[in-house]
C-alpha cells in the first residue's frame, strides 16, 4: 500500500513537473516570437529610412496590396507570418495602416490554399476527394466570399480602418493616430534589439527576425497540437463536432491556442472525407478557426503603435463581421457550403479542376493582376507627363 502510495505520488509529482515543463516552453517560444516582432519593426525601421515614399506607391493601389499579401500567405502557407510581418512593418513607419489593410484581407483569402492542397491527397478516392475538396474550400469561399463584401466598402468608405482607430485610440495608452513608430514593444528587448540590429546590420537582422518569427509559430502550432489533440484524437469528431455552437467554440479555442488556422482546419479534411465530419459542422469549426486565428496579430501588436494595433483590430474586424454574416444569418451562411460542395462535385468530375482552381486563383490570377495594374499605373503616369509637357 506504501508503494502504490509512492508510485502515485511519484506519478502527480512527474505530471507536474511536465506541465510545468510544457508552460515554461510555450511561455519562452511567445518571448522569442515578441523578439522576433521587435527585430523585424527596427530592422524594416532602419532600411526604409529614405524609402517610405517608394513602399506607400507600391502598395497605394488596394488591388496590389490585396493580392501581395494573397501571394505572400500562400507561399508561405501561414496567415499568421504575413499579419504579423505587415503589423511590423506599420509599427516601424514604412507602412501606413491604409496600405496596409487590404494586405490583410489577401492574407485571409492565401491561408486557405493550406487546406485545399491537403484535399488533393484524396483524389484517388472518389467519394472521399469530394468530400474533401468541399471542405477544404468551404474555407476558400467562406474568406473570398468576405473580402467580396468588405474589400469594396474598405475602398470607398475606409470603413475598416475607420473603425479600427476608433477601438484602438480607446484602448491605446498615448500616441497619435496613424503612424507612430520609434517605440517597439517590451522595454527588455530595447537593449538586445538594437545591439543585434546595429551587429549585424538591418538587412540580415530583418531575415533573421522573419525565420525566428515563422519557427515560433510553426514550434507553438505544433508543440500545442500534441497538448490539446494528441491523445484525443480518436476521439476528437465526437468531442469537438457535437453541434454548432461546440464546433463553432472549438474551432476559436484551438486556433487562438495553436496560432495556426491552416493547421487547424486542415485538421477537419480527413474527417469529412472519411464521413465522419459533415461539411456544415466542419465549416462552423472553421468560423471559430477564423476568430482564433486574430490572436496572432494582437499579440504582435502588443505595445506597439496605435497604427499596429489597429491594424490587428482590422484582422479580428474582418473575420468577425465574416463570422457574424456567415454564422447567423440563416440562408447567407449556406452559400459558401453550397459553393464549396459543388466545387467537390465538378473536381470529382473532371480531376484537373482542382489542380487549376489552385493555381490560378492562388498564383496565376494574383500575378496577372498585380502585372494590370502596374502596366495600367504606369499608363496612367505616362500620360499625365505628355499632358504637362
Amino acid at each position: 500500500m506504501i508503494n502504490d502510495l509512492l508510485l502515485s505520488f511519484d506519478m502527480e509529482k512527474s505530471n507536474h513537473q511536465t506541465i510545468l515543463s510544457r508552460i515554461i516552453v510555450i511561455g519562452i517560444s511567445i518571448l522569442v516570437f515578441l523578439l522576433s516582432i521587435e527585430i523585424m519593426g527596427m530592422s524594416i525601421a532602419e532600411m526604409t529610412g529614405g524609402m517610405v515614399d517608394s513602399i506607400s506607391a507600391v502598395t497605394a493601389n488596394p488591388f496590389i496590396g490585396l493580392f501581395i499579401g494573397l501571394l505572400s500567405t500562400a507561399l508561405l502557407q501561414s496567415s499568421s507570418t504575413t499579419t504579423s510581418i505587415a503589423v511590423a512593418t506599420v509599427a516601424s513607419g514604412a507602412l501606413s495602416l491604409q496600405n496596409a489593410i487590404p494586405i490583410i484581407l489577401g492574407a485571409n483569402i492565401g491561408t486557405t490554399i493550406t487546406s485545399t492542397i491537403i484535399s488533393m491527397s484524396y483524389i484517388s478516392k472518389q467519394k472521399e476527394f469530394r468530400r474533401a475538396v468541399a471542405a477544404g474550400t468551404s474555407h476558400d469561399f467562406f474568406n473570398i466570399l468576405t473580402v467580396l463584401l468588405l474589400f469594396p466598402l474598405e475602398v470607398k468608405y475606409r470603413f475598416l480602418e475607420k473603425s479600427s482607430i476608433l477601438i484602438s485610440s480607446a484602448i491605446h495608452v498615448g500616441g497619435e493616430a496613424g503612424i507612430e513608430s520609434g517605440s517597439f514593444g517590451l522595454s527588455i528587448f530595447e537593449t538586445s534589439t538594437s545591439w543585434i540590429v546595429a551587429t549585424l546590420g538591418p538587412i540580415l537582422s530583418l531575415l533573421i527576425g522573419i525565420l525566428l518569427l515563422f519557427a515560433c509559430i510553426k514550434f507553438i502550432s505544433k508543440w500545442l497540437y500534441k497538448i490539446l489533440i494528441g491523445k484525443t484524437k480518436d476521439r476528437f469528431e465526437n468531442v469537438v463536432f457535437k453541434n454548432k455552437f461546440r464546433a463553432f467554440g472549438w474551432g476559436l479555442v484551438i486556433t487562438s491556442v495553436a496560432q495556426s488556422s491552416s493547421l487547424t482546419t486542415s485538421l477537419i479534411v480527413p474527417l469529412v472525407a472519411t464521413g465522419k465530419v459533415k461539411v456544415r459542422k466542419a465549416f462552423q469549426f472553421i468560423l471559430g478557426a477564423n476568430i482564433g486565428t486574430t490572436i496572432t496579430a494582437l499579440l504582435a501588436a502588443i505595445f506597439q503603435s496605435e497604427a499596429a494595433i489597429g491594424l490587428a483590430i482590422v484582422h479580428l474586424l474582418f473575420n468577425l463581421i465574416g463570422v457574424v454574416l456567415f454564422f447567423s444569418v440563416p440562408y447567407l451562411s449556406k452559400v459558401p457550403v453550397f459553393l464549396a460542395k459543388k466545387m467537390g462535385i465538378l473536381t470529382t468530375r473532371v480531376r484537373l479542376v482542382g489542380f487549376a482552381y489552385i493555381f490560378l486563383a492562388f498564383f496565376l490570377l494574383p500575378f496577372t493582376l498585380i502585372y494590370i495594374s502596374k502596366s495600367a499605373e504606369k499608363n496612367i503616369d505616362s500620360v499625365e507627363v505628355r499632358t504637362e509637357d
